[in-house]
């Protein structure tokens, strides 16, 4: 049985094969189109290009899903920390991302700081899509609306959502949902039938 490639395999092969450094639309509507053949999914321009970033080419595309071009020292701090699979890594991945907020906002770090509102607007932004696909699950969309509003609130109030977020968790409304969504209480969730973002 032959091996089956990644994704992330077929894109960098792909870019050896062809030798490609700096990569446009063009290029990244050729990866579509290779992913497509190679192996039957769709696969969003905004992830062939944070693929091709994070492998050290010039990538000259942007479109509003795309995590920010971050240069180092940002992109060693920052890279991955944005992740919302479920509640647990939401909330996990919010509090490494206002830890390195604070320290950039306390050593007057302008370009951190922003950086690290960028990527949670990017965060609101693809977890608002994902509540909004219909071809995404009832208790899935739920899921993401709530998280998308997780990011909002710290956008808008920082310094004040651990205190919401603790509140937020304790609501007979958001003790429902989480008991829709599978999620057990200690952050922890079913393995079954889990859906990544």
């Amino acid at each position: 049985m032959p091996r089956t490639l990644t994704k992330k395999q077929v894109i960098l092969e792909y870019c050896r094969t062809k030798g490609l450094e700096r990569i446009g639309l063009e290029e990244i509507h050729a990866l579509e189109n290779e992913l497509r053949a190679r192996l039957g999914s769709r696969t969003s321009a905004s992830y062939i290009a944070g693929v091709l970033r994070e492998a050290g080419k010039e990538v000259e595309y942007r479109d509003r899903f795309a995590e920010p071009p971050m240069e180092e020292p940002y992109a060693s701090r920052l890279r991955s920390l944005l992740q919302f699979h479920d509640f647990a890594s939401a909330e996990a991945s919010l509090r490494k991302l206002d830890e390195a907020y604070r320290e950039y906002r306390e050593a007057s770090d302008r370009i951190g700081a922003g950086l690290v509102r960028s990527l949670l607007q990017k965060g609101k932004l693809r977890a608002s899509s994902m509540a909004a696909n219909p071809r995404v699950g009832p208790d899935k969309r739920a899921e993401k609306a709530e998280i998308a509003t997780w990011f909002r609130i710290w956008l808008e109030t920082p310094d004040l959502f651990f205190d919401w977020l603790e509140l937020r968790k304790a609501s007979d409304q958001f003790q429902e949902l989480l008991g829709r969504v599978g999620e057990i209480p200690d952050g922890g969730s079913r393995p079954e039938g889990a859906n990544d973002e």
